[in-house]
């Protein structure tokens, strides 16, 4: 129980790669709230946390709205005592190549993901400070390293976040608080489902290893990050990607 009784937030927690964090966070020990726009998922990722037999609460939460992102937090905190993990997970996609974008797409991929992040680290920031002791992780993209056509907000989101990841390791490593990022390759998720059987096997072609990434991948990397084992880690950017990147 590596996490024992420890406190997580994970955002974007309902489904995917967030769910999956707070699955394996729940299975090492620790209490989860979960933020998620998602109401109705949300409650049913809940439901599968408590059945773990940790204590689980669901906000529903715009990461977008400073507002609701501190209220949900003020509340995680008073029903949950201190918050000991942060996983800024929440995030979207609005794909197209950049001569047919529109400011919409643009503006609501870095609101998301970028701004997202911004908001809920900053709201986590005093009472981890104030404990002495922090976890912070954010989810990137192997698309903010190397880029995607077709993918310029997505990636431009992502690569702020390893920026973001960075500059807040520097601010809070004096208060014993960690910041690190995860950036995942091709994950099996809702969006890679999607996806033509042409435009899949393209992938896979380019991924050394051969198949596309599971969501427990990324969780374990997590689970890493915010285990003792990564006590002198932080500023770091861990690419999970079956070596596409190499």
């Amino acid at each position: 129980m590596v996490l024992k009784d420890q406190i997580a937030i994970v955002t974007g927690g309902a489904r995917g790669i967030g769910r999956e964090i707070a699955l394996a966070f729940a299975k090492a020990g620790a209490d989860i709230a979960l933020f998620d726009v998602n109401e109705q998922l949300l409650q049913g990722t809940v439901a599968e946390l408590r059945g773990l037999g940790r204590r689980a609460e669901g906000y529903v939460v715009d990461v977008t709205n400073s507002a609701q992102v501190d209220e949900a937090v003020g509340k995680a905190l008073d029903k949950l005592g201190r918050i000991d993990i942060l996983i800024n997970n929440a995030g979207i996609t609005k794909d197209g190549l950049i001569i047919r974008m529109d400011d919409a797409q643009w503006d609501r991929v870095l609101t998301i993901n970028l701004k997202g992040t911004f908001l809920c680290t900053r709201a986590v920031a005093k009472p981890m400070m104030k404990q002495r002791r922090g976890k912070i992780v954010n989810i990137a993209s192997i698309v903010g390293i190397i880029g995607n056509a077709g993918q310029a907000n997505y990636s431009a989101s992502k690569a702020g976040v390893i920026g973001l990841t960075k500059t807040t390791a520097k601010e809070l490593a004096g208060r014993n608080i960690t910041c690190n990022a995860i950036a995942p390759g091709f994950i099996k998720t809702e969006m890679t489902d999607a996806l033509p059987e042409g435009a899949k096997q393209k992938l896979l072609e380019a991924i050394p290893m051969g198949s596309l990434g599971e969501p427990k991948d990324v969780a374990e990397a997590a689970l890493f990050l915010v285990s003792e084992a990564a006590r002198y880690v932080t500023g770091h950017v861990l690419v999970v990607d079956g070596g596409l990147a190499m």
